[in-house]
């Protein structure tokens, strides 16, 4: 089976970075982003430039038609099913709890926590069919021990790290592994 990644969020950050890592490990690469072009298409000549395979996909995580469309499009650019993905797409904002708007609360979830939800389950009958692959989640510290001003974002990568445990136990007996990193604070 090719080696085909799809880092969400990749275009700037962690993602960028994990997306760089898996081309130099030989991984063809889809490149995501929501809203910065430049610096996906940028990573993109990079990646070109070095010989690597990537190819540049735009969706809103929280959109589910519009991943499985951009996992589709990522799919067919790079030659195949994916077989790592890497959710670490996400959002967040401080604000004190009685003070979160109500619209926030609902988009951090939908970006979050549906939105790897919606990544998934776009690459998981690939990965099903074919008996393996890995599913990386990216939480983050507050996601296990929360923060002042930071429930919204504490909660959404709680939920991520328990959510990759349950799958990790439904999905291991297939040979998909599933595993979630929470990092703190990234220079």
């Amino acid at each position: 089976m090719k080696k085909i990644a799809f880092v969400t969020g990749s275009s700037r950050g962690i993602g960028r970075a994990v997306a760089c890592r898996l081309a130099r490990e030989g991984y063809a690469v889809a490149i995501h982003y929501l809203q910065a072009e430049d610096c996906a298409r940028s990573l993109l000549d990079r990646l070109l430039g070095e010989g690597r395979q990537a190819a540049v996909v735009q969706a809103d995580v929280a959109d589910r038609e519009a991943v499985t469309a951009a996992i589709r499009r990522a799919e067919e650019a790079l030659g195949g099913p994916v077989s790592l993905l890497v959710n670490n797409a996400g959002i967040a904002e401080q604000h004190l709890f009685q003070d979160i708007p109500p619209a926030f609360w609902r988009r951090i979830f939908a970006v979050n926590v549906d939105g790897a939800y919606h990544t998934i389950q776009a690459v998981l009958p690939g990965m099903l069919h074919e008996k393996r692959g890995c599913i990386v989640n990216i939480s983050s510290i507050w996601g296990q021990r929360g923060a002042s001003c930071e429930a919204a974002y504490s909660a959404t990568k709680g939920a991520v790290i328990a959510y990759t445990k349950a799958l990790a136990k439904e999905l291991g007996p297939s040979n998909i592994r599933v595993n979630c990193v929470a990092p703190g604070v990234i220079d």
